[in-house]
């Protein structure tokens, strides 16, 4: 448990780092486009309209979408994009390392 205390700690000084900096920004853009460019959002998106019409638009709120489609698109994201998301990370961080 010292352990996850610690990692929390450190991944809330990554963020703020990475936010004061304006880097998060820039870094959720490049995702954003990573993921367009594979075809992740189409999928998804996909997977949003299975959802719905296998449940039915009138009992399926945001949140259930939500928690019904995050596990599959988290497992949807390719290594090659989460390699390159923490390489720039980690490039930041020895950039800017105090």
């Amino acid at each position: 448990q010292v352990l996850s205390k610690m990692e929390s700690r450190m991944r809330a000084t990554i963020n703020q780092k990475l936010t004061e900096m304006g880097e998060r920004e820039r870094l959720k853009e490049i995702l954003r486009a990573r993921l367009t460019e594979c075809g992740w959002k189409d999928q998804m998106k996909a997977h949003c309209k299975e959802v719905i019409k296998e449940k039915g638009l009138e009992h399926v709120t945001v949140d259930d979408l939500v928690v019904e489609i995050t596990p599959k698109g988290r497992a949807l994201v390719p290594d090659s994009v989460k390699k390159d998301l923490l390489h720039r990370i980690r490039g930041f961080l020895a950039q800017h390392a105090t």
